[in-house]
């Protein structure tokens, strides 16, 4: 079973992390985002689920603006040619539902099946902000406390200049 936002929390207490979050209307892309997040503070991110020629699952973190160059980005992550994972595979590995893409799922990827990239400049500011597992809320984290919960996941990141 997939974690629920309110386990999410819960794993977040545990680890002694503190959040904010904030609901507002579901934002299932950057530009919705924009609409409705109004005046919280930090980076606000978009979340890329990809699967590259040899199966091998991704998913790489970004600032909301960043342009993401799908032909391009595998040369910097050492993957084979990227496309997006199939919303029934996001489901299966990461128990969110497309439009809900965080890297907070990764509590549900328990395998490890997936590949994290973060973005370096993203991992650089104080504030970062992703869904927590939906997409009508955004929740706020420090980015030290966002590495505590990655290695929590058994997910090492890889940080790249995107």
């Amino acid at each position: 079973m997939a974690a629920t936002p309110d386990e999410l929390f819960a794993c977040f207490s545990r680890l002694g992390i503190e959040v904010t979050t904030h609901r507002h209307a579901p934002a299932f892309t950057v530009e919705q985002g924009n609409e409705v997040w109004g005046n919280i503070p930090g980076v606000h991110c978009k979340n890329l689920f990809l699967k590259d020629a040899k199966a091998r699952l991704w998913l790489v973190v970004a600032p909301g603006e960043r342009r993401i160059d799908l032909k391009r980005l595998p040369e910097r992550i050492g993957s084979a040619r990227l496309s997006f994972g199939s919303a029934e595979l996001l489901r299966e590995v990461l128990g969110v539902e497309p439009g809900s893409v965080t890297p907070f799922a990764l509590i549900n990827d328990r395998d490890q099946r997936v590949s994290v990239v973060l973005d370096a400049w993203m991992m650089a500011q104080p504030l970062l902000n992703y869904h927590p597992l939906r997409n009508d809320m955004t929740t706020t984290i420090r980015a030290d406390d966002f590495r505590t919960f990655l290695t929590h996941t058994g997910h090492r990141p890889e940080v790249v200049e995107l």
